[in-house]
């Protein structure tokens, strides 16, 4: 069992807690163990197969400990069973839909008797939940749209789970014996935000049977779906098929190549190969034979050109290698026939982080502490945008507060070399397009960062209209996720992105590629619309802790998904060179 499956069972054992009405305190313990969990390099499995205490990481207590050994070593957690049998395990997906909390949820069942997603959609449909105190019209509305999306995104797994849970099955591929190399292809290869199952590919000569026989035993397997001579599918324990296929050397690279995708991209090289009298499939690239009819040929019929790497794949057909982040079908072909593919930006060339958060609001340390965190990461500069006063249950910033955080940060400037700290505030905009911090704030800030937090059922002409205006505001640097989606949660707000990212070309302002893997945002198709229109883009983590800062290489991903150089990242700035953008106005 992966972290993330033990991290998933604690936190679903903490939602029951809550819908309860249980002690804050215990769930807390659960929700921090599960922040460390979360956080950890090494497995849960190891460490209770090595005897060691788990009580000595932190945020995990004596009782949680016993949970998490109890999980590993039965499969089980008792306490989850004891809940479970009073509150329905179901409620937990109810409770994840946006506008349905622990109180609701709890009221739903008690009520209506309305257990799941399809009680509660039945439920809507008959008018019942609209009667419920704390309900009514509207917030059932938001309730119906919030199941829709929950549909959409059933079954896929965000890019930072499926890592975590198939990184154990992963190495366990790598050591079986006689495999001489191991990757991950299809889209989780190609970086895709969310990742419908999972496909290795595994270097091996000979019958591939003993590979299959290994991938298929490993321990945190919870059904084989099948098992051959070169496939072996697998489901794991969270519901994550991965399917291992066993290649011989001399096709790897036309294997890798064909296996990583898209589909959309594959049948763009195979349309291309056509035109010049070749074939391309999972075992090589090959010439057709002048007398052959395509339909008889077999697999490997034909004078062989390629196979062995995915570089010789592409060059059998006159391209240069494609990325796996731009096989999509978007003009990748084309760029790579004509040499124009893109430098594309890399992790090593962030020389800042411009969006964080620290314990003055709904961060978890301080601001030094993140300081220096980013030092350690070799960054040039920061910025600290913690929340405005809007946004008053993480004690957003006041006027007054800002000007004391401001003040502890010339204090820190005088006390930490290599870092620069550049003042700003995550400034919400208000209802009415207007900034939630005065000018004369405004105007001493560093880095001005804009943002919708609120009001996001608007319909698609009042938020742009709202937003168009705050982003016309003089002072404005950045505006930061700027659609306001958490993916598999809650869908982007209505806006007209086009405009948005027209009006950021015309006035100046530069746009947020939120790196939280529960955001990224902006998508990859709005980021490549921006690099077309010329508008800077800021990679930021938006981290409350030193762990959310290493989210910046699922933004660099993104961006690259959106074909985007050095040069059209901001943050790739040297400090002297972001100075002067910020200057850009004078």
């Amino acid at each position: 069992m992966e972290n993330l499956d033990v991290a998933r069972t604690l936190t679903t054992l903490a939602d029951l807690l809550e819908i309860q009405g249980a002690s804050p305190f215990r769930i807390r313990a659960y929700r921090n163990a599960v922040a460390t969990i979360d956080s950890l390099t090494r497995t849960l499995e190891s460490m209770v197969e090595n005897g060691e205490d788990l009580t000595e990481l932190p945020g995990v207590g004596t009782s949680v400990a016993k949970h998490v050994t109890e999980l590993l070593e039965t499969g089980r957690i008792t306490r989850l069973d004891e809940v479970s049998a009073e509150v329905p395990i179901t409620l937990v997906e109810l409770v994840r839909l946006d506008g349905v909390g622990p109180k609701k949820a709890k009221k739903l069942f008690d009520e209506l008797g309305v257990k799941t997603v399809d009680d509660l959609e039945a439920a809507l449909d008959a008018g019942t939940v609209q009667q419920l105190d704390g309900f009514g019209a509207k917030s059932a509305e938001k309730i119906k749209v919030a199941i829709e999306d929950h549909r959409k995104h059933t079954g896929r797994f965000q890019i930072h789970e499926a890592e975590k849970l198939i990184a154990g099955l992963f190495e366990h591929v790598r050591s079986a014996p006689g495999v001489d190399e191991a990757i991950v292809a299809g889209s989780l290869r190609r970086r895709k935000e969310t990742i419908g199952d999972v496909d290795i590919l595994a270097r091996y000569e000979g019958d591939g049977t003993p590979v299959v026989e290994h991938f298929v035993s490993f321990n945190g397997v919870a059904r084989i779906l099948g098992a051959g001579e070169t496939k072996g599918s697998v489901l794991l324990h969270s519901g994550l098929q991965v399917d291992l296929r066993v290649i011989p050397g001399r096709s790897f690279g036309a294997a890798l190549q064909y296996f990583t995708g898209s589909k959309e991209h594959n049948v763009a090289v195979r349309t291309r190969a056509v035109r010049q009298g070749l074939r391309v499939n999972e075992w090589g690239v090959f010439r057709v034979p002048e007398d052959a009819s395509p339909d008889e040929l077999g697999k490997e019929d034909g004078e062989r050109l390629a196979g062995d790497t995915e570089e010789g794949v592409y060059e059998a057909l006159g391209m240069a290698w494609v990325p796996p982040v731009l096989r999509e079908n978007r003009g990748e072909v084309e760029a790579a026939v004509a040499g124009e593919l893109p430098e594309l930006v890399r992790l090593d060339q962030i020389k800042g982080d411009l969006q964080m958060h620290s314990t003055w609001s709904d961060g978890a340390v301080s601001l030094e502490e993140m300081a220096l965190a980013c030092r350690d990461l070799g960054y040039e500069y920061i910025a600290i945008t913690d929340h405005s006063q809007a946004m008053a249950m993480v004690q957003g910033l006041t006027p007054v507060r800002a000007r004391e955080q401001w003040a502890e940060i010339d204090e820190i400037r005088e006390r930490i070399d290599g870092i620069e700290i550049f003042k700003s505030v995550e400034i919400d905009i208000l209802k009415d397009g207007s900034l939630d911090m005065p000018d004369d704030v405004l105007e001493e800030l560093d880095v001005v960062v804009i943002s919708v937090h609120s009001f996001m059922d608007m319909d698609r002409s009042t938020m742009t209209d709202r937003v168009l205006k705050a982003m016309a505001h003089p002072a404005v640097d950045i505006l930061a996720h700027p659609t306001g989606r958490r993916i598999n949660r809650r869908e982007p707000f209505e806006m007209d992105v086009e405009a948005v990212l027209e009006a950021a070309a015309d006035l100046g302002v530069a746009v947020e590629l939120n790196a939280n893997p529960n955001r990224l945002d902006l998508r990859d198709t709005h980021v490549y619309r921006a690099r077309e229109l010329g508008v800077p883009v800021v990679i930021s983590t938006d981290a409350h802790a030193p762990r959310g800062l290493t989210d910046m290489r699922f933004g660099v991903d993104q961006a690259r998904r959106g074909w985007l150089a050095p040069e059209d990242v901001l943050n790739t700035r040297s400090l002297s060179d972001f100075r002067a953008w910020l200057t850009r106005r004078a």
